[in-house]
């Protein structure tokens, strides 16, 4: 399979780019997509037989256990994030290794209703939270060490609406595919 093959398999919405500029609009969306999420994990996944929760969406890829596994992971750090940034003043946020949790004992169990149930709680309170935002605390900030920088609430909620959507899309892409690229 050739580069560009593998790199639409790898990002089948493209990476996520910030907007120079958010508004509220955007943010409306955003929130929507974050809100909805667990919902369509769900549907992706809940008639998937165990050969199918092996399945991956690109060779070397995760199997579609480890993806519904790490959304719960991921989106449970980035909703800590969120609260950090909004009692601290520009915390320093603590990265973990995605690749190491996603094959920890509990990322592999073909168990998904664990992380579905997270996520349907996780979410909703998420969203009700991201709606309840003032202006100014979208402004509010944290530091991500691995990447050197510091990121606004704002241009965190587009991250993670694309992450939505780009776990959907592989969840699909392997389910699409029958795990045969």
């Amino acid at each position: 399979m050739d580069t560009q093959s593998l790199e639409k398999l790898r990002f089948p919405i493209g990476e996520f780019v910030a907007p120079d500029h958010i508004d509220e609009d955007t943010l409306t969306g955003w929130i929507a997509d974050i809100e909805s999420f667990a919902q369509q994990a769900r549907a992706c996944v809940q008639y998937a037989s165990p050969d199918q929760l092996t399945w991956r969406y690109r060779p070397g890829g995760w199997t579609l256990t480890q993806l519904v596994h790490h959304c719960a992971d991921s989106h449970l750090n980035a909703f800590t994030r969120f609260r950090l940034a909004l009692t601290e003043n520009n915390p320093t946020i603590r990265p973990y290794n995605e690749a190491a949790w996603a094959n920890l004992p509990d990322s592999l169990s073909p168990n998904l209703g664990i992380s579905l149930t997270l996520l349907d709680g996780l979410h909703a309170r998420w969203a009700c939270l991201l709606k309840s935002l003032s202006p100014l605390q979208w402004g509010r900030t944290y530091v991500h060490p691995e990447h050197g920088k510091q990121f606004t609430l704002r241009e965190t909620a587009g991250s993670y609406s694309w992450h939505c959507r780009h776990h959907l899309a592989h969840m699909r892409q392997a389910m699409d595919s029958k795990g045969e690229y």
